[in-house]
């Protein structure tokens, strides 16, 4: 259900509507070099952007999100040119004109500036730095609240905290039924096992299943970069990338 533009995220089953008391910026992962390409200074680029021919356009700026031993912690990169190759997106960027340098930035992730109250251009979307902070509700009772969406191999996760610990949720519509905005709120159906284990309930065996098999993914993706933990180019908490 999703690409790994703007994890910020939008899903497309519900009408969006405009949250309240956001900042008014906010900053948004849309790619990751991930591999020198030829001698030139190109680049692959993993998207984790559905609007690429928005994002990467010539003269679009990146903050870079590296580690702080890199000759290029606290400096932006200036997009000449995208190009595919091999059904592979590949960037040229001002100022990397040789494979050396542009090994340099392997693994570097992409940010760029975000209007926090802006909606994707397509209807029934959104993106995730919209859902953070949002209260959970099961069997109309509140439960918890949005802490974050971390972008999985699989598919998207809800880290919902709930009594003093987080816990994953799948973000798909079977689970996650209603995205009130304007509520602040969301609704979730989750399977057996996935939440009782918090409530130390005796939760009944379902032939064939077990909360393992209703769990998500672990948290550690081997993909990721290793800066990636951080939700801006210089600071250490979870953000958000952009996907449609």
């Amino acid at each position: 259900m999703r690409s790994p533009e703007d994890a910020a995220s939008a899903w497309t089953w519900w009408t969006p509507i405009a949250r309240p008391a956001v900042p008014a910026r906010t900053q948004l992962r849309v790619g990751r070099l991930s591999r020198a390409h030829g001698l030139k200074g190109a680049i692959k680029v993993e998207l984790y952007t559905d609007d690429p021919g928005r994002r990467f356009v010539p003269g679009a700026r990146f903050a870079l999100q590296v580690p702080t031993s890199s000759k290029w912690h606290g400096k932006s990169l200036e997009l000449v040119e995208l190009r595919v190759y091999n059904g592979s997106p590949v960037a040229f960027f001002k100022g990397v004109e040789d494979r050396t340098e542009a090994e340099s930035l392997v693994k570097a992730v992409l940010w760029v500036e975000q209007d926090a109250t802006e909606l994707p251009a397509e209807p029934d979307a959104w993106y995730v730095h919209q859902l953070a902070g949002l209260e959970v509700h099961r069997d109309g009772e509140r439960i918890g609240r949005v802490v974050r969406v971390d972008a999985m191999p699989g598919q998207d996760m809800l880290i919902i905290e709930r009594a003093g610990e987080e816990v994953m949720v799948p973000f798909v519509k079977a689970i996650v039924p209603e995205v009130d905005l304007r509520a602040g709120r969301i609704v979730i159906t989750p399977p057996p096992g996935l939440l009782e284990e918090l409530e130390g309930d005796d939760v009944p065996e379902v032939a064939g299943a077990s909360a393992s098999d209703a769990s998500a993914p672990g948290a550690d993706d081997a993909s990721a970069p290793e800066a990636d933990d951080a939700s801006a180019p210089d600071t250490a908490e979870p953000g958000a990338d952009e996907r449609a």
